[in-house]
């Protein structure tokens, strides 16, 4: 092969190799971008559903220690996993407010809304629930103890306890319509009729 030829194959090479790399990069993005966004949605996991609330330390967002094993709520509890960061985590507590009164009135239900905000954004954890007007229990788990605790990979991620502070149900992700399925979830625990 002469030298011109040799340039030529060598270009083409590069060119192939480069395009290869791309290719690989694309691949590996892609599978990466579906892992992360098949987030399963479920509804009992078996390995936390029936235990108690495990017991940690968390403060509330005036800086008041609270063990989360003696919540002490009447009736049941809604403890809701999420961060000021995260989008779907939001809505989910936006559009439970809406129905929250009601939710209190026919099952005495409260809910705890679990901040997962790390040492960075945690100072915007009461300036964010503070403004959307929230009625619920905040608690700041900055460091991810009970989130750990609760098997929470993810958030959002929302359980029901009973009275006696047992999981009667999990559900992670939020999709617009998901606080029928926890509302029907809460009554059934509470006894109430829907």
């Amino acid at each position: 092969m002469n030298s011109a030829g040799f340039l030529k194959y060598s270009k083409r090479t590069k060119i192939i190799n480069t395009n290869m790399k791309k290719i690989a990069l694309l691949f590996i993005g892609l599978s990466m971008a579906v892992v992360s966004f098949a987030q399963e949605k479920t509804t009992e996991h078996a390995e936390v559903s029936g235990k108690k609330v495990p017991s940690v330390q968390l403060k509330d967002m005036e800086g008041n220690v609270v063990n989360t094993a003696d919540l002490g709520f009447d009736g049941p509890i809604i403890i809701s996993f999420w961060a000021t960061w995260c989008s779907p985590c939001k809505a989910e507590l936006n559009t439970i407010k809406d129905i929250y009164e009601d939710w209190q009135e026919d099952t005495g239900v409260t809910l705890v809304a679990v901040s997962v905000d790390d040492e960075k954004t945690k100072k915007s954890v009461p300036m964010y629930a503070n403004g959307k007007n929230w009625e619920y229990v905040v608690l700041m788990d900055p460091n991810g103890d009970f989130k750990r605790a609760m098997g929470v990979n993810n958030v959002p991620h929302t359980f029901i306890l009973d009275t006696d502070g047992t999981i009667r149900y999990s559900h992670n992700n939020y999709s617009p319509g998901d606080e029928f399925e926890l509302e029907e979830a809460l009554y059934e625990v509470a006894g109430v009729e829907l």
